[in-house]
This record gives C-alpha cells, sequence and structure tokens, in this order.
C-alpha cells in the first residue's frame, strides 16, 4: 500500500510517502531560505508529498535563529525557488507554519522581540542565536487578547504568502511543543480567562488559527499537525483523550486537506482519533521512537489507521528514499554533528543510490 497512488479532493499523490516537517536552520540573517534549500526538498520530490520544515508566520513567532519565516516579500521570493525547484521534479510541496509562543530568545530572533506563550511558563530547551552558540532559557511573556488577535491574522497573512510562493497548501503546526500545542497542554496554558481551563477554552486558539487560515487560502490547501500526549521539551498532558476527541470532531467539520497526528506509546491517538477523523489522515509513527521503517508504515496503513504515513530522519540522508524502499535498498547512516548548519554540507549533498555506496561521503 505505502507505494501506491493517494487522492482525495485536494491531493493526488503518486504514493503514500510523506515527508516530515523537521528543522534544519538553513537560512539567511532575514529568514529567507538560502539557495541550498531548493536543492535540498528538489532532490526528495519522489516522496508523495512534502512538508516543508518549520517556517515562522511573524517574527515574534521565531523560535531560534535561522529558522526560516514566510513574512515578507524577499522571504515569499526565496520560497517561490524552492517550490518551483519542487514543482520541476514532479513534487507537492506544503509549508509548515511553526509559530514558537513561548519558545525563542531576543538574541535568536531578527527582531529582538521577547518570546511570548498562553502563560508566562519557562520553556527549558536551549535555542540557538544569532550570533553563534546557544542562549540559557528566559521566561516568556504571556499573550494578552489583543496580542492573540494579532497571532491569529499573522497565520492567514502567512497561509496567503505560502500560496504566493507557489506551495500547494500549508501545515499548521499544532505539535511538539510549539504555540498551538502550548494553548493545548497541562502546564503551558494556566490561563483562567476564554483561552485556558476547559477544554472548550484550550481549543478555542487552534481552532481560531486554524479557521483564520482556512479563510485566507481555503479548507482544503489547509492541514493541520497534532501531537497528543507527546511529552517533546517537557510538555505535560495528563489525560490528552477528552480533549484531542473533542478537538478532532471541530476540526471535522472544517474539510480540511489532512490531519497529521503523532503516536506515543502513552496515548495511542491514532487508535482513538482516527474513527473520529473522516478526512485524510497522515501518521507519525517515529516522534520520540526509532525511525519509522517501511514495514512499520505498511502495517499502519493495512490496520486502517491512516491514509499516508510521514518519514522524518530516513529523508536526511537518503533523498532518494522512495526508490529505496521500492527496491528494498539499504539506507545510508546521517551525520549527525552536520544536521544544522549554514551550508550544502550534510544537507543537500547526501547522494541518491549507487550500488555498493551506502555510507554518507562524509563519513567515508
Amino acid at each position: 500500500m505505502l507505494l501506491t497512488e493517494y487522492r482525495n479532493r485536494s491531493l493526488h499523490l503518486p504514493n503514500r510517502i510523506m515527508m516530515s516537517p523537521m528543522t534544519r536552520l538553513r537560512s539567511l540573517p532575514d529568514g529567507s531560505p538560502t539557495t541550498d534549500v531548493a536543492d535540498y526538498y528538489a532532490q526528495r520530490a519522489t516522496a508523495g508529498l512534502i512538508v516543508t520544515e518549520g517556517i515562522w508566520p511573524h517574527s515574534t513567532g521565531q523560535s531560534e535563529a535561522w529558522v526560516p519565516g514566510l513574512q515578507t516579500p524577499a522571504h515569499v521570493e526565496a520560497w517561490r525557488h524552492v517550490t518551483e525547484a519542487v514543482h520541476a521534479r514532479g513534487g507537492r510541496i506544503f509549508a509548515q507554519l511553526m509559530h514558537g509562543g513561548r519558545k525563542g530568545h531576543p538574541l535568536a530572533r531578527i527582531d529582538g522581540s521577547w518570546p511570548a506563550g498562553p502563560s508566562a511558563v519557562l520553556d527549558d530547551d536551549r535555542v540557538h542565536l544569532i550570533d553563534g552558540g546557544k542562549a540559557d532559557p528566559i521566561t516568556p511573556g504571556a499573550l494578552d487578547r489583543t496580542d492573540i488577535a494579532a497571532v491569529v491574522d499573522q497565520h492567514a497573512t502567512a497561509a496567503r504568502n505560502a500560496i504566493a510562493a507557489g506551495f500547494d497548501g500549508v501545515e499548521i503546526h499544532g505539535a511538539n511543543s510549539y504555540l498551538v500545542h502550548q494553548f493545548l497542554a497541562d502546564n503551558t496554558n494556566l490561563r483562567d480567562d476564554e483561552y485556558g481551563g476547559s477544554i472548550e477554552n484550550r481549543m478555542r486558539l487552534p481552532l481560531a488559527v486554524v479557521d483564520a487560515v482556512t479563510g485566507a487560502i481555503g479548507s482544503r490547501r489547509t492541514a493541520i499537525r497534532l501531537s497528543p500526549g507527546n511529552p517533546q521539551f517537557a510538555m505535560v498532558e495528563v489525560d490528552p483523550a477528552p480533549l484531542y476527541q473533542a478537538l478532532v470532531v471541530e476540526l471535522d467539520r472544517r474539510d480540511l486537506a489532512y490531519l497529521h497526528l503523532t503516536d506515543n506509546d502513552r496515548y495511542h491517538a491514532l487508535g482513538d482519533l482516527r474513527p473520529r477523523w473522516h478526512g485524510t489522515l497522515v501518521a507519525n509513527i517515529g516522534e520520540n521512537r526509532a525511525p519509522t521503517t517501511a514495514a512499520g508504515a505498511e502495517t499502519v496503513l493495512r490496520a486502517g489507521l491512516a491514509d499516508l504515513v510521514s518519514f522524518g530522519r530516513s529523508f536526511i540522508a537518503n533523498p532518494d528514499l522512495v526508490h529505496r524502499i521500492r527496491h528494498d535498498l539499504p539506507l545510508a547512516p546521517i551525520c549527525e554533528e552536520m544536521l544544522y548548519g549554514c551550508t550544502a554540507e550534510g544537507y543537500s549533498d547526501y547522494p541518491n543510490w549507487t550500488a555498493g555506496a551506502v555510507a554518507h561521503q562524509h563519513a567515508e
């Protein structure tokens, strides 16, 4: 099933392999993607669908230095080179909109702004700075109602910019400790107003962002990623099922392009939420686990738990991952020390399969 085509009203994909969003920190100082980014994604255009690394919709949501943006005309022009390169290879690509919320640091942002989330709760993660190195975490501010309204509008504007840049759609990042997830989680949303406390209130910001984006570009070009119960970056969701059951029911009414859902060992979100979602479901089964394998993906598809499966780490060193899966070829290893950086090295210089050559050239 993994290599069979998939169609819905929004997507026509040659296979069911999605390239998952992965931060790689290859942008210019202004947040525009480099020319290497176009090469990187074009090389992986045989994926059924590519989702980019997280892209900030506004500089006040930049999570760390060298993460790209989709705010300015320069950003749009630079991303247009990326989408044109992917489309020239016959690929399809969505932009992931990723607002850092409480994640970030003034010395990691191009505008020097102070990070803010639903509540003033520290994120222990150390972030990359513009001048190199990493910063100790700082306590973020708390977004007020005016700030929240601005965040919603910023997502809509960034979505329009994505379509202007040639993207086939956008995926809202509602997972893995970023802003939308922060409003959903127990320990990052301590508000006592209409955005906190009850399940209905915790869903208010996520649904407002979804509605703003669908209003800007249409529901069939809008998707969302969720990671129910994901403990990454010290997020706490003691009992995620009731909230995500309610959220998915609301999202299901909105006719989105797809729901990208992360499973985990404590809460089996795929099994619980699949019956509540009637659209296209993308499974991510590798988060906080070993990298996703073709066999694991096939198992999920044949069980009816998903329509597509996203692969992350395997795509880093294997631009021809689809070819390798199709022919049961070995996968090349990742050069870990080059995951992040400013150059093509360890990024867009991984070779396609050639007989007898498995290792990355830097590891030879």
